[in-house]
């Protein structure tokens, strides 16, 4: 593949091995996502139109297309759920931090949320503030006077031992040995690489770089752009749904790939952000 000018940062995240597979590097701007940002935009306008654009929230009474399944998508409830009004759909996503602390009192109301919900099929993965679920964070936290996460650090181990099974009413994708902090580049490269190639919908719990991933008090870019190069080079899901970063909630296309951040809590933690719902045509009828 020749190299256009300002190509530098993109050819060396992307490299077609022997096999024809599409194998992800570490990105020489990993460190640093508010610069990466910067550059791929002067170089390559990599997050401006015609590239990406914002894209308008589908309305609740919009009808489902004959061949469709229509998921609803919420991030970040913080055990927030009591007011949320969910709209119809087949398949509820939530990509995380469904806690404050991932207590099991907080586990199991929200659990019992979930089972409220008239959903067919309801998938949940944890996000950083789900503690318990991180087996090796919440056992080097046991070992320290912690003064932190008081609430976490007076639970009895058997209390947490087994946190996911609390979740009765979801499907709970799970990495053995999942840590929920990483450092940028390689470690969570190694994480991204796990994704199969076959997927039509992505779920984490954070954003990869350049789409709603802005916080505005810092003013910097905390998307990963492992996790952007994966996505839009490797895996090409239609639809990559996430949150982590409440300020970023609203959607965004690249012409392929949908962005969603659903985060339901605003950055003062208010769960005034409505559920995002998109529709897929069922496999066969693509």
């Amino acid at each position: 593949k020749s190299m256009l000018p300002g190509q530098t940062g993109s050819a060396m995240a992307r490299k077609i091995s022997s096999q024809g597979k599409v194998t992800i590097s570490v990105d020489e701007y990993s460190s640093n996502p508010t610069q990466a940002f910067t550059n791929y935009n002067i170089n390559q306008s990599r997050f401006q139109p015609p590239h990406v654009h914002m894209v308008e929230p589908l309305p609740y009474d919009a009808p489902k297309p004959a061949g469709h399944t229509r998921f609803v998508c919420v991030s970040d409830t913080h055990s927030r759920t009591d007011g949320i009004q969910m709209p119809f759909g087949d398949v509820l996503l939530h990509t995380g931090d469904f806690t404050e602390l991932g207590l099991p009192s907080e586990v199991k109301k929200f659990n019992d949320w979930l089972g409220s919900l008239p959903y067919e099929f309801k998938v949940v993965i944890a996000g950083n503030h789900e503690l318990t679920f991180d087996k090796d964070f919440i056992a080097e936290l046991m070992k320290q006077d912690y003064y932190r996460f008081p609430s976490v650090s007076k639970l009895k181990t058997e209390e947490f031992d087994d946190v996911q099974s609390f979740l009765t009413n979801c499907v709970t994708p799970w990495f053995n040995g999942w840590g929920f902090n990483l450092p940028r580049g390689q470690s969570l490269l190694d994480k991204w690489n796990q994704i199969p190639e076959d997927v039509d919908i992505l779920m984490t719990h954070g954003p990869p770089l350049g789409f709603r991933d802005w916080v505005p008090k810092e003013l910097q870019r905390v998307g990963c752009v492992e996790l952007l190069n994966t996505v839009q080079k490797r895996v090409r899901p239609k639809l990559h749904a996430y949150g982590g970063i409440h300020e970023g909630y609203g959607i965004m296309t690249d012409g392929y790939t949908t962005f969603i951040n659903s985060s339901t809590c605003t950055v003062s933690f208010q769960p005034t952000n409505p559920p995002i719902i998109f529709d897929l045509p069922n496999p066969g009828n693509s």
